[in-house]
């Protein structure tokens, strides 16, 4: 690689210039004092940001360790779950629950479709499951889950909700408390512009509950042993502690000007991306709709490879944005608008886009997507 990268993908994102200056501060030493209050503001602010009163368990680990915590913690072998899925990271929690022995029952729907209230009531009177997986934002397809309406149907139903919030968290409304979710998963590396190693998990009354019936094995996800360790100001086992750091200063920035000023942030600028995909003559793959606020898809023209695009992006103009999965990869391509994130890096974005499309004969108008995305933005943030 001979250029620095602009990260336009959907994680891990680009992170600000503080929260950089943060990692590069001496490392403090994870039983400490100072650690100790680091750690105490990072549990503060996440509450902010989870909208939750209750404590948020932290791990060093990937967004899919807390999800996997989440499955050991409230299962027993061979007990029946629901697992909602609308494309890749709703079938890697089925896979996963497989693996762990669980008596999976999916509610599959066609990738980039959306799940519907009254199906996930009638797959839970049909299956008798009393836990359910959700995907809130399905970063595969671009599709915001509509999670209110699904989690009150866990709510009636008597059944614990495992939210998968790892690309939403931050970047669209999520009121972990007001909605009823029980299980909330998230990672550092997206909305909250922090880099990999940090994953959270905010856990309800009625899931702590279900723990103590639970008998699939943990070890370092036992949450009983991470609370203990977190009520005196550190984690079971050696944390990231540079990137909790981090986490805090990133933190600090994403609540300077209010959640909500950053919800509409992140939906001006998934209208100036659709705005500009669409003013390529591109089609777009995910919705065309403010939901879609994470990342934006976008086909290529038939006989244009979105893997070739992709790596021109990367070795000509310094962009990196992602693939698409399954068999989607050689026409799907993905702009992630979360994290550091500004209009102006999508209109440079497109404008590269433009320029390889032009390169392989496809007819398209080099420089009109940039203006009409700004435009879009600038529109949205008036408003």
């Amino acid at each position: 690689m001979t250029r620095p990268q602009k990260l336009l993908t959907p994680g891990p994102t680009s992170v600000p210039p503080a929260v950089l200056a943060a990692l590069a501060e001496p490392v403090l030493h994870h039983r400490s004092p100072d650690f100790a209050e680091v750690f105490a503001l990072a549990q503060e602010r996440l509450r902010e940001v989870f909208r939750t009163e209750r404590e948020v368990l932290v791990f060093t680990a990937s967004g899919t360790g807390a999800f996997e915590s989440a499955l050991v913690n409230l299962l027993s072998p061979g007990e029946r779950l629901l697992a909602v899925s609308h494309g890749e990271f709703g079938e890697r929690w089925q896979k996963m629950a497989v693996a762990l022995g669980c008596d999976v029952v999916p509610l599959r729907y066609d990738w980039g479709a959306t799940p519907a209230p009254d199906d996930l009531r009638a797959a839970l009177t049909d299956t008798g499951a009393r836990t359910v997986l959700l995907v809130h934002s399905e970063t595969s397809t671009g599709v915001v889950s509509d999670l209110e309406p699904l989690l009150s149907v866990c709510d009636e139903a008597r059944a614990l909700s495992i939210v998968d919030a790892v690309s939403s968290l931050g970047a669209v409304p999520l009121e972990t408390d007001a909605w009823g979710a029980d299980v909330v998963v998230t990672g550092s590396q997206k909305a909250l512009m922090t880099p990999p190693g940090l994953s959270f998990a905010a856990v309800s009354e009625l899931a702590w509950e279900k723990t103590g019936r639970a008998t699939l094995p943990r070890f370092y996800w036992d949450w009983e042993r991470q609370r203990r360790a977190q009520a005196s100001g550190s984690t079971a086992f050696t944390p990231a502690t540079s990137t909790v750091v981090a986490l805090v200063e990133a933190l600090g920035i994403v609540l300077a000007d209010g959640l909500e000023a950053a919800f509409a942030r992140h939906r001006a600028l998934g209208r100036a991306c659709r705005a500009g995909v669409k003013a390529t003559g591109l089609e777009l793959y995910s919705p065309d709709s403010d939901d879609a606020a994470v990342l934006t898809g976008a086909l290529t023209p038939k006989g244009v490879d979105a893997v070739a695009l992709r790596l021109a992006l990367r070795d000509r103009h310094g962009i990196t944005i992602a693939g698409g999965h399954g068999d989607l990869v050689p026409r799907l391509f993905r702009i992630g608008h979360i994290g550091y994130v500004t209009s102006d890096d999508i209109a440079e974005a497109l404008t590269a886009i433009e320029t390889e499309l032009e390169r392989v004969g496809v007819e398209v108008e080099v420089g009109r997507a940039a203006p009409i995305a700004l435009e879009a933005y600038g529109d949205a943030i008036a408003a």
